[in-house]
This record gives C-alpha cells, structure tokens and sequence, in this order.
C-alpha cells in the first residue's frame, strides 16, 4: 500500500507518538517503521526534527548514526526480530487496557 503525502502529513497523534517510540527503541529498524507507517529513513528524521526539542533530536541523531541495530545492513545475523522479547509481555499488560 502506498500513501500520498497528505495521508502521510494526517498521522494522527497516537501514530506519532508511536514513531517517536520505535525511533528510539535501539533494536527497531527503520524497515520496521516503513513497514507499519509507509515512512521512509528520510521522513522519520524529519518527523523527529519537527516533534522533538532540537537537543534531544541532536541526541537522537548521534544515537541513530552510532547504533548498528537501525539498519538492517549494519545487523549482526543473529537479530532477526524488530522488537524486543519483552515487548510481548508489555503489550499483553492489562493495566495498561484498562479504560
């Protein structure tokens, strides 16, 4: 499925905040991110640029270019999943679904 640029610019805030989330996560690759919000490398660092404060971006940045796990060509072989193994026991969390 591919999205135009408006329906990329009409993420809603829980989409976002999601983004942010996964960009930050050491193990998620960008792939991950195209995978599931259609954005590619360059569109998620603009997206960061634009939502986070400028240092924390430039902390994100240098975390970005030094973690070899965000790209899938700089991953060690044995890294095959894009999320860690706990993340399953998080989102099976119930208080996290209570209303």
């Amino acid at each position: 499925m591919v999205f135009t640029k408006q329906e990329k610019n009409s993420l809603s805030e829980i989409d976002i905040d999601r983004i942010i989330e996964m960009a930050w996560e050491d193990r998620t690759p960008f792939d991950a991110i195209k995978f599931q919000f259609h954005l590619s490398e360059a569109e998620v660092k603009a997206l960061m640029k634009k939502e986070l404060k400028f240092s924390s971006y430039k902390l994100w940045r240098e975390r970005v270019e030094n973690c070899k796990t965000k790209h899938l060509a700089k991953r060690v072989e044995g890294i095959d999943r894009f999320k860690c193994n706990l993340q399953r026991a998080i989102s099976n969390n119930k208080i996290s679904k209570r209303r």
